[in-house]
């Protein structure tokens, strides 16, 4: 069973992208957090520590910034795949197809960065996750890497592994 091209594309263009990749993972991750944020409004009315309370708030305020900056390099990518797909550059006009290339690079880029940009969302906005990256960095790994890799050994051990050039311990073991 083979699909034709405009079965695909029109899967592409109405389901896939936009649904699967686009509008689907913005509503799920913007719920959460919406739900989030109204749970942290709540503990305000709780008997909980206040250093609990600030903690919430600073990963509440961690979850809004990673949605915001999901759905800002999400929408980029599924429009741009959602136009390619529907209007492909053929390879008989160079330059547009290197254009579009090129676009596509850029875009795609800046689409694989949403994977990466928690450690520095978490890092800029959390003094608690600096403190705990500090610690492992350079107190663990750091310690751990000095340790195995610049190791220099400055003491001297006794040989014991000495055996005597005596003639008489040859004689011996022929007795």
């Amino acid at each position: 069973c083979v699909p034709s091209t405009y079965v695909a594309v029109q899967y592409s263009t109405f389901f896939f992208y936009p649904i699967l990749v686009g509008f689907l993972p913005i509503v799920i991750a913007s719920s959460f957090s919406i739900l989030a944020y109204h749970n942290v409004r709540h503990i305000v009315r709780r008997q909980l520590p206040i250093v609990r309370r600030k903690l919430d708030k600073q990963i509440t305020a961690m979850v809004l910034m990673r949605v915001i900056i999901f759905v800002c390099l999400v929408l980029p990518y599924v429009t741009y795949r959602i136009y390619t797909v529907n209007f492909p550059t053929s390879r008989s006009m160079p330059m547009a197809y290197a254009i579009s290339r090129l676009i596509q690079a850029i875009i795609t880029s800046i689409y694989i960065t949403n994977f990466v940009i928690n450690f520095y969302i978490f890092i800029i906005f959390s003094p608690r996750f600096r403190r705990q990256v500090k610690l492992v960095l350079v107190k663990k790994c750091w310690q751990r890497w000095k340790y195995l890799c610049c190791c220099i050994n400055n003491r001297i051990d006794p040989n014991n592994n000495i055996q005597p050039r005596n003639s008489q311990t040859g004689s011996e073991e022929n007795i």
